[in-house]
């Protein structure tokens, strides 16, 4: 299938807060690892969503001139290509934008996307992520309403954060940040909903935190309260009504359990950020590959080495399979697997 239309991402969001599933968001840096993730959707039959951090943008544009639009333009006209190949609705998504890159990603993208609608075509992009949560929240709101109205008018998606994630993500440092900032307060989200408007404006996606962090760790050892979503969400419908409610966005899952994950779905959360474990699952492979082949891979002792073992091609789809493998996964833990939107 192409890549969805507005329409259709608008229809995907509603269809998982009603179904009380959620979307796995896998990062992306090549080539290689969007198709992984393509392989992994269909063969979950889910639908789902594909996203570029501005880091992962900035690598996939090359060393010699380092550019984040451009990246993620390639990455983007790449799996618009591609996709139609694969039967799952694939959206493509920027990820966590600070402020200070703004100008360099989002808004040279959105005016690709303006561009590519005069001709007829879809939005390059389907949403956009502004990460502004560390800047007051009035600032942190003003700069995503000022997006919500640019992203509104091309049918693009706005996802904003409010709160911080902890750990670290691309070059974002939060280890050491106040502990207080890591949970979202029910007046917080109220306040999302008053400065952006109750999806009369355009749509938007809320990332309000409950003790998330970005990085490795094992189930347990990251303290969530995801009845802060609960909370969140009564105040807003008490405040607007029940149509009000966020579509919520789960970052930093690493570390979560099952049960926490499918708690968060029944408030709300429709997305969850997958980046951290899909690294591992397709590295993995590639070191069994050169371990176990070891003499193949090298010219050990001056020998000719082996050709099928140091082709790229053949470590780098063991690594596919590796990361579509944790798609699936993804795919099943969030309930989104075999309720694709055909």
């Amino acid at each position: 299938m192409p890549i969805v239309t507005p329409a259709k991402y608008r229809e995907m969001f509603a269809a998982a807060r009603n179904g009380r599933y959620a979307y796995p968001a896998i990062n992306a840096t090549s080539s290689s690892t969007l198709l992984a993730a393509l392989e992994g959707f269909s063969e979950a039959e889910s639908d789902g969503i594909i996203q570029v951090s501005y880091g992962g943008a900035e690598f996939a544009s090359g060393q010699s001139n380092k550019s984040m639009s451009i990246g993620a333009q390639a990455l983007a006209e790449f799996a618009h290509v591609v996709a139609e190949q694969y039967p799952a609705n694939i959206a493509l998504h920027t990820d966590h934008c600070p402020p200070d890159r703004v100008d360099g990603f989002i808004r040279p993208l959105l005016e690709i996307s303006r561009s590519r609608m005069a001709d007829g075509l879809g939005p390059l992009f389907q949403s956009h992520m502004l990460d502004a949560s560390s800047i007051p929240m009035e600032e942190n709101l003003a700069l995503a309403s000022e997006l919500l109205d640019k992203c509104a008018d091309l049918g693009i998606i706005l996802e904003l954060e409010i709160g911080i994630v902890g750990g670290v993500e691309d070059t974002t440092d939060h280890e050491r940040i106040d502990p207080t900032k890591l949970y979202t307060s029910p007046d917080d989200m109220v306040q999302v909903s008053e400065v952006l408007g109750t999806f009369d404006r355009g749509h938007y996606l809320l990332a309000a935190v409950f003790g998330n962090v970005h990085g490795v760790y094992k189930p347990g050892a990251v303290k969530l309260d995801p009845k802060i979503l609960r909370d969140g969400q009564a105040a807003v419908a008490q405040r607007f009504g029940e149509e009000a409610r966020h579509y919520l966005v789960f970052h930093g899952g690493s570390g979560s359990t099952l049960g926490e994950i499918h708690e968060t779905l029944s408030y709300g959360v429709i997305k969850m950020n997958i980046d951290t474990d899909g690294q591992y699952a397709y590295t993995r492979p590639i070191v069994d590959h050169v371990m176990t082949n070891y003499s193949g891979v090298l010219k050990v002792d001056g020998d000719v080495a082996d050709k099928k073992t140091y082709d790229p091609r053949s470590y780098m789809r063991k690594a596919e399979k590796g990361m579509t493998a944790r798609v699936v996964e993804a795919c099943t833990s969030l309930k989104s697997a075999g309720m694709t939107l055909r």
